[in-house]
Parts: C-alpha cells; structure tokens; sequence
C-alpha cells in the first residue's frame, strides 16, 4: 500500500492510509468480525476529510478492508470509486481451515479461541461475539445495495484466478 501510496503522490493525488484498531501499527485489539464497526471509523475518517475541504473521491481496502470499504459503499453511498483489493466475498468460507476442527463447539466451551500464525506467535483472540459478527455479514446481501453509478474495481491475487 506504501508503493501504491507513493505512485499516487507523484501523480499530484494525495493519500491517506490507516489501520484500524488493532490493525498494523494503530492502537487498540484487532476484532475477528465487527465489520460494521470498522465500517463506521472509515466513514469518520471520509466525514474528517470531507469536513477540511477534501474530497474523498475513492476508497480502498485490502483483505479484512476490502471487505469493509464494500460494507462502506452499500451503507453509506457516498463515495463514487471502490478498490477491494483480496478480499473475501464469503465470510464463513475458510473459518475451519483458519480455526481448526470444531471451532464453534470450542469457542462454545472456552469462550473464545487463540489463534495463531504459521510461526506459532499469537495473532488474535476469536471471541463467540466477534465470530457470530462476522458469520452473519452477508456480503452479497450487502452488494446488492452499493448504488448503479459507484464506480467498484476488485483486485485479486489469487494464483488461481
């Protein structure tokens, strides 16, 4: 995102990056699902740029955000290009690969499931809450709202495509 960041500063257009909560470098506990949440600190951050004398002619997101900045035009409408860069359209695709066999019943009987990444270090807590969240975000559903004249452009890096 630095280098896409960059061409585009060389172009004369200017860019503003941010991690959510918990995401990169900010501040805070990543959450699994909470998309409308995450949904509703990008629309502040438009509201803040739209409030100087900017306007915010495009949005962006990778992975999780590619998600959210969908989330984002099928809510709010109001900004007129969407980039979702390698995000994944079903939200319950994948979850038993990501937390193993029988995630529900242990999440059930735990609480909540650690999750950790291909070195064994932590990456996140998986609460019921945040996993009933993000099960029950229907992006299709969600789609099927963004207006006819939102410009979408989705980028994917699968090999497979």
């Amino acid at each position: 995102m630095t280098k896409l960041a960059l061409a585009l500063e060389k172009e004369g257009i200017s860019a503003f990056r941010f991690d959510f909560a918990g995401n990169g470098e900010s501040e805070g506990t990543f959450q699994f699902g909470h998309y409308w949440r995450e949904v509703d600190d990008l629309h502040a951050v438009v509201q803040h740029f739209s409030g100087t004398n900017h306007t915010v002619s495009a949005i962006l997101g990778h992975s999780k955000g590619g998600d959210e900045v969908l989330l984002y035009a099928s809510k709010y409408g109001d900004v007129r290009t969407v980039v979702n860069v390698s995000r994944r359209y079903d939200l319950n695709g994948g979850l038993e690969l990501r937390l193993g066999e029988n995630f529900m019943e242990r999440i059930k009987k735990q609480g909540y499931l650690d999750i950790k990444d291909k070195t064994g270090t932590f990456d996140c807590r998986v609460t019921e809450e945040s996993l009933l969240d993000r099960m029950n975000t229907n992006m299709h559903e969600s789609c099927l709202k963004i207006a006819k004249d939102c410009q979408r452009l989705p980028c994917f890096d699968s090999p497979w495509i």
